[in-house]
């Protein structure tokens, strides 16, 4: 099912930013687009199908190993590539989008409700965590996809705990993200971990692991201090 919008809320075909990234070793910053983090409010022509959120889809592309990960370098990493607020926007949004298996390895996309960063240090990620699931390439198409449905649709049932999803490509693998709000509370850690894999049909060969942003966080600090000594 794909919309033809009159008026849509998303950056003019911004999604080809996605493409800039055929050049693997490539670490020129200004591959992946202007650094625009706010496209303004979210438009709902009338007659359209409004999310019960908006959401906006961000780009991301993993720094080399010879590069620090700092949560402002990681900042500026990130593109936003549209926003919405309506099931026409959303339809018009991934129609344009490459697909996945097209996306070189250690690229990101992360989808999240409007107004939060994909990012630990933002205030409605800070104490909350993640599932991962570890899919083989060839499964991560359509899994992303219903992921993406899933959150859209709010089939969680998990009230306003979900802050967004990720996609992860590896060379192997990819990584599907499920991020929360609140990793003490251990029913709703259960509650998403029952849902992906009621929504996802989740095959035997996937694993999943739980990870908490603060943890998260903290290694990634101790890893910038290291790579920081080692280049001294």
């Amino acid at each position: 099912m794909v919309f033809n919008l009159n008026n849509q809320s998303v950056m003019s075909n911004k999604f080809d930013t996605l493409k800039y990234h055929q050049e693997e070793n490539s670490d020129n910053e200004d591959d992946i687009g202007p650094n625009i983090t706010d496209l303004g409010p979210v438009e709902y022509p009338q007659g359209e199908h409004r999310l019960q959120h908006a959401y906006c889809l961000w780009f991301s592309k993993r720094p080399s190993q010879t590069q620090v990960l700092g949560s402002q370098n990681y900042s500026q990493a990130l593109r936003l590539v549209g926003q919405v607020g309506t099931v026409e926007q959303w339809w018009a949004l991934y129609s344009h989008i490459i697909r996945l298996h097209d996306i070189p390895a250690h690229r990101d996309l992360h989808l999240f409700k409007k107004g939060i960063k994909p990012m630990w240090e933002d205030p409605a990620n800070k104490k909350g965590g993640k599932w991962v699931i570890r899919l083989k390439k060839e499964q991560a198409a359509r899994a992303w996809e219903n992921l993406c449905m899933a959150m859209l649709g709010e089939q969680f049932m998990a009230g306003n705990e979900i802050c967004g999803v990720v996609v992860s490509t590896r060379y192997q693998e990819y990584l599907l993200s499920v991020w929360h709000r609140t990793s003490a509370d251990q029913a709703m850690i259960a509650r998403i971990r029952d849902a992906l894999k009621r929504l996802l049909n989740i095959p035997p060969s996937a694993t999943m692991e739980y990870k908490i942003h603060n943890d998260c966080l903290k290694y990634g600090a101790a890893k910038q201090i290291q790579n920081s000594m080692v280049k001294s």
